[in-house]
């Protein structure tokens, strides 16, 4: 990138609101690692230019300081040639501090014109700087927010799915479901519990042959003793 190609992006850098293009993009995190890379690579460009800018300032105002030494001098010895009777010498000097004093006018207008696009050069330097750091602090926070973003997109389309039940209904249902399964196993345990006894009972009454027998023998020794 040359100097007329930075002195002409650097409106563009003054004037770009990261705010603002962030609000509009649909994935910030990208964006901010992009504007990084971008905002990185025209800083190296901008310092050079910068310096190129400020070396030509500097020169410029340099040679303003030595015309105007220059025209001093041109005066200084054009009075001096008068004061020795030397009208003729004084003109030719005099002529030749005219001459300067058109070359300073433009020697001014340079310095101005370097002094310009030395401060806009320096704002545009200036601004990427403090638009970089800012990047810097608000990446991982912006990627962090983005993050969350996502999962409670991905939250709200599962409980969509799941007919907008929440989390604590369907929990309930689970809670009565189990409470319904356990009432039916504790009934079944009553059943089977009654269903032994009668077994129990049956077995007990059913088969009475051999406790008759019993009470027959009993009977018949009580006869035999008289009792």
């Amino acid at each position: 990138m040359g100097l007329m190609d930075t002195l002409g992006r650097i409106p563009k850098i003054l004037e770009a609101n990261i705010n603002a293009a962030l609000d509009k993009c649909e994935d910030p995190a990208k964006m901010i690692d992009q504007l990084l890379v971008d905002y990185k690579r025209d800083l190296a460009d901008v310092k050079r230019d910068t310096a190129a800018v400020m070396a030509d300032t500097k020169a410029a105002r340099m040679r303003l300081k030595e015309c105007d030494n220059e025209i001093a001098r041109k005066q200084q010895a054009a009075e001096n040639a008068l004061k020795a009777g030397n009208e003729g010498d004084a003109r030719i000097l005099l002529e030749a501090k005219q001459s300067l004093t058109a070359t300073r006018e433009s020697l001014q207008q340079n310095l101005e014109i370097a002094e310009k696009n030395e401060k806009l050069m320096r704002d545009g330097y200036n601004k990427l700087v403090r638009s970089i750091e800012e990047l810097e602090q608000r990446k991982d926070a912006a990627k962090a927010k983005i993050s969350m973003a996502k999962a409670q997109t991905q939250i709200n389309r599962t409980a969509a799915k799941a007919g907008s039940v929440t989390a604590l209904e369907a929990f309930d249902r689970y809670e009565q479901k189990a409470e319904k399964m356990l009432a039916q196993a504790n009934v079944e345990t009553e059943l089977n519990a009654e269903s032994a006894g009668v077994e129990d009972l049956t077995d007990k009454y059913a088969g009475g042959t051999g406790s008759t027998a019993v009470d027959e023998e009993l009977a018949a020794m009580r006869d035999k003793l008289g009792l």
